[in-house]
């Protein structure tokens, strides 16, 4: 007990980059996938065929794969020319990664709102971006927060990825301890870190599904 005391403090320190790069990731995805499902849907064959690959990529590679091409690859490819400090490479392969995913839940939510709510708006003088925004979006987000929620509890556990370029979180102190002290003992602590962090995820998602029910 002693020793979990002992470097509780030191594992404790990378909280600030978990954190943050939680939080970093989940403001700028959050509007991009927004904007993808958007596109995804407009009347533009180029540009739906773009995002659509952009998507199918981001889908179909792991997150892993993604942060170590944009963090080793790209300065290898570019001749060093494009170096990314550690946790910018993060932040941005994550809101990329997350914003593809993000982008199929909200287009999902879209499709899911009949086309008369549309026709309803236009008749009482509404035009179609006023409807979308006041009518159609608030909607929306009610019906994709259960499937949003649970992005949010992947991006929790998925934070501890930035290891594999040595972003110093909690994950990658830990295994500093391990290592050094020869022991699990630091892995348990973050894996009770990383527990208390999605139970209050979950905890506050429920309270905004809560309250969002009554708003709608």
């Amino acid at each position: 007990m002693n020793y979990i005391f002992s470097i509780l403090p030191d594992i404790l320190s990378g909280l600030n980059i978990t954190v943050g790069l939680f939080l970093l990731t989940l403001i700028g995805a959050t509007p991009l996938g927004l904007l993808i499902s958007l596109g995804l849907r407009s009347q533009f064959f180029i540009l739906r065929w773009i995002l659509n690959a952009y998507v199918w990529v981001i889908r179909g590679t792991p997150l892993m794969l993604q942060l170590m091409f944009f963090y080793f690859g790209l300065p290898m490819a570019t001749d060093n020319r494009l170096v990314f400090p550690k946790l910018t490479a993060a932040v941005l392969v994550f809101i990329l990664n997350y914003a593809g995913y993000l982008a199929e839940i909200f287009r999902g939510g879209i499709q899911a709102i009949s086309q008369g709510q549309y026709d309803a708006a236009q008749v009482l003088g509404i035009n179609r971006r006023q409807a979308f925004f006041k009518i159609i979006l608030p909607q929306v987000f009610k019906i994709v927060l259960p499937s949003f929620g649970n992005e949010v509890i992947n991006l929790i556990k998925d934070t501890s990825l930035g290891y594999v370029i040595s972003l110093v979180d909690i994950l990658y102190i830990a295994q500093g301890h391990a290592v050094s002290d020869v022991t699990l003992l630091p892995y348990f602590i973050v894996a009770v870190i990383y527990l208390l962090f999605t139970a209050l995820a979950t905890l506050i998602m429920r309270k905004v599904e809560s309250r969002y029910r009554g708003w709608v």
